[in-house]
């Protein structure tokens, strides 16, 4: 039952795909949109969002956050529609639609056979930045979460192909080794570090302690390299801007473990100066801190 279930979801990737490719990016981009912006309302996720808008902006009024919300479903429909037409960014139509800030610096540590940790996160079409380090010919390891459904998780990977994308490393146990060996040959690793790590450290994010992956952290302190941040920004449409921002000071505190938490401050701090930036380019449906915060009554 389990793999006929795997099935039925994957003609329904199929479908969805076959739908947005039959269509121009631009067109996909606005469809996808319309759709997610009526849709991601009445899921319950769109209650996390609220919740964690308000907890995060805590003077907005209730208007404000509606507009947030209204455009965090917009954003991420354009995202959903987006992804089948992803190999346009691994042509020389990237260059049109995208403008690369800072991309000297991955092309120097190409150059100078340098590694680093790129440290991203989830907001406006996130999977721009894996296309934007494929251009410079980094030779980088993009981290993921697997799909749950293998069949589904085939399609996203061959999807990643297609802009440009060899090597992704699969987070877990096995993924952390791959990485370490990356590593030591020199080679680039880019992560996720936004999301909320159960098992990870607690770091404030406006203004609440919220448990954080210290992996990057880990990778760069134990190997001496520089954490390089990369942001991606909606300009209009199915355009965007790619920021290569200067490196991450990493702490330099004899504890290891103080110096862990000091940088990993650092990196949560950027990712709070982002989302200000654009709010509701944000994906804001994820638990980010403990769960009692989400059983609480609405203000």
């Amino acid at each position: 039952m389990t793999r006929l279930g795997w099935r039925f979801e994957a003609l329904a990737w199929d479908l969805y795909n076959a739908w947005y490719r039959a269509k121009s990016i631009d067109e996909a981009s606005d469809a996808g949109a319309a759709l997610i912006k009526r849709l991601g309302p009445l899921t319950p996720t769109h209650e996390i969002a609220r919740i964690n808008m308000q907890r995060c902006f805590p003077d907005a009024d209730p208007v404000e956050i509606d507009r947030l919300l209204d455009g965090m479903w917009e954003s991420f429909g354009r995202f959903a529609g987006e992804m089948p037409h992803m190999g346009v960014f691994a042509t020389p139509e990237f260059h049109d639609r995208v403008e690369f800030i800072g991309r000297e610096r991955l092309e120097a540590a190409r150059d100078a056979n340098k590694a680093l940790v790129l440290v991203g996160m989830h907001h406006s079409n996130w999977e721009i930045a894996a296309a934007a380090i494929m251009q410079t010919g980094l030779n980088c390891h993009i981290t993921y979460r697997p799909a749950n459904n293998p069949l589904i998780d085939d399609r996203i990977t061959g999807t990643r192909q297609d802009y440009g994308i060899k090597l992704l490393t699969a987070k877990g146990g096995d993924g952390a080794k791959s990485l370490m060996s990356a590593l030591k040959r020199g080679e680039s690793v880019a992560l996720m570090n936004d999301q909320k790590m159960n098992d990870g450290i607690s770091v404030p994010f406006f203004g609440h302690p919220a448990m954080t992956a210290p992996g990057p952290t880990r990778l760069a302190l134990r190997y001496d390299l520089d954490i390089v941040p990369i942001s991606v920004h909606r300009l209009e449409g199915a355009s965007f801007r790619v920021i290569v921002h200067d490196p991450i000071e990493k702490s330099e505190h004899p504890d290891r473990s103080t110096a862990i938490s000091e940088t990993v401050t650092r990196i949560s701090a950027w990712v709070e100066q982002e989302v200000r930036k654009t709010p509701e380019q944000w994906f804001w449906v994820h638990r980010r801190w403990a769960k009692d915060v989400y059983k609480k009554p609405r203000a």
